[in-house]
């Protein structure tokens, strides 16, 4: 028996570099992933909180343009509507809820526990957008889990004494 054909460059990306096979809560790898490249990135390159956001926000749509079709590619080749293993979606929409937020560990942690809130329970309306088309639905749950996450941490970070 032959194995299914696997698009290199569908599965590397929407399991983004094989996060999405680590066990328990693959999900929570590919957002955590998110997390460390942007807070080493954030550490590493000199930016103003205004080219932070806006470079992060220019990452997070391009990873979410990207991963419409690795999705689709990887959902298609393993024949399952929205794979576990596929986090690309959990990447991108972690990378939205950490627009607004201060490079330190304080605020990551905010975010990171905020879009994973988001993107398990999933409340209306975000869970009709799933419904949506192969790897549409697949990542744009998670980018609105993320958005979601951006604006209550927005608050958050506004309203209660975190460190600045």
């Amino acid at each position: 028996m032959t194995q299914p054909k696997k698009s290199f460059w569908a599965w590397t990306l929407a399991t983004w570099f094989g996060a999405g096979y680590l066990k328990p809560g693959p999900g929570t790898y590919g957002s955590a992933a998110a997390v460390v490249l942007w807070y080493i990135a954030a550490q590493l390159i000199p930016s103003t909180p205004t080219t932070l956001a806006v470079a992060t926000l220019i990452a997070a749509i391009i990873i979410t343009l990207i991963g419409i079709p690795a999705s689709t590619t990887v959902a298609r080749e393993s024949g399952r509507k929205d794979p576990g293993f596929v986090v690309i979606d959990e990447f991108a929409g972690q990378l939205f809820a950490l627009v607004l937020m201060r490079p330190n560990c304080q605020h990551a942690l905010i975010a990171l526990l905020l879009f994973r809130a988001f993107d398990i329970t999933k409340p209306w309306p975000i869970r009709k957008l799933e419904a949506l088309p192969e790897g549409t639905g697949i990542m744009l749950d998670d980018v609105a889990a993320g958005l979601a996450a951006l604006l209550l941490g927005a608050i958050l970070s506004r309203f209660l004494p975190l460190t600045r």
